[in-house]
């Protein structure tokens, strides 16, 4: 069936919710959680933090490194899932990022002089990370504002927020838990790209 990827990423991780239309309905085709940092390397969690102490030419470095193996776990584990979407014979119509707030084109050393900046910097990395992966994969990206979300849901699904909420929390009873607030709002981001079809950013 024709499927949509809807990912919230937060640092290290994301939520991934793929939703499929039968034509007839809307129904969860998959849900887990990908790891975008390698188990033995937990600092790139959050590698600005990391190199807070370092001296300037050290925190570029790590700053790099981090970021790099973001972009690349993130690239390894979108393949494998759209290898295995594909093997099922599912179409993928579009993959839905929810991204936050745009961050100014600080320097590794603006982000470190200023603590709130490493966590947006860090909040902005691994989002971002997944849609350059989809976009590699050749998948129909689309951004999707993270604070605009319920509203640009309601509209472009011509339904109110209270209907979505109800259908999101009828597709997570037929899954079960884990249901929080990541998995339904990669839900509606995915939703969202299921009616987007032939979209993009």
């Amino acid at each position: 069936m024709k499927v949509a990827l809807g990912f919230k990423a937060h640092s290290g991780w994301a939520a991934l919710v793929v939703m499929g239309d039968s034509g007839k309905e809307f129904q969860v085709v998959d849900r887990r959680r990908l790891e975008l940092v390698n188990s033995a390397s937990s600092w790139a969690k959050q590698p600005y933090h990391a190199a807070e102490d370092l001296d300037p030419k050290s925190a570029q470095t790590l700053v790099k490194k981090g970021t790099e193996a973001a972009y690349q776990t993130a690239q390894q584990e979108l393949l494998a899932t759209v290898k295995s979407l594909r093997k099922q014979n599912h179409e993928i119509v579009a993959c839905v990022v929810l991204v936050p707030s745009p961050m100014p084109e600080w320097s590794v050393a603006e982000i470190l002089a200023v603590h709130f900046r490493m966590h947006k910097a860090e909040g902005v990395l691994f989002p971002e990370a997944i849609a350059v992966a989809a976009e590699n994969c050749g998948l129909n990206r689309i951004r999707i504002p993270e604070k605009q979300l319920n509203e640009e849901a309601e509209k472009l699904l011509a339904t109110s927020l209270h209907d979505l909420t109800s259908q999101v929390l009828k597709l997570g009873k037929s899954v079960g838990p884990p249901w929080g607030k990541d998995q339904k709002n990669a839900t509606l981001a995915a939703l969202m790209g299921l009616k987007r079809t032939g979209g993009s950013d």
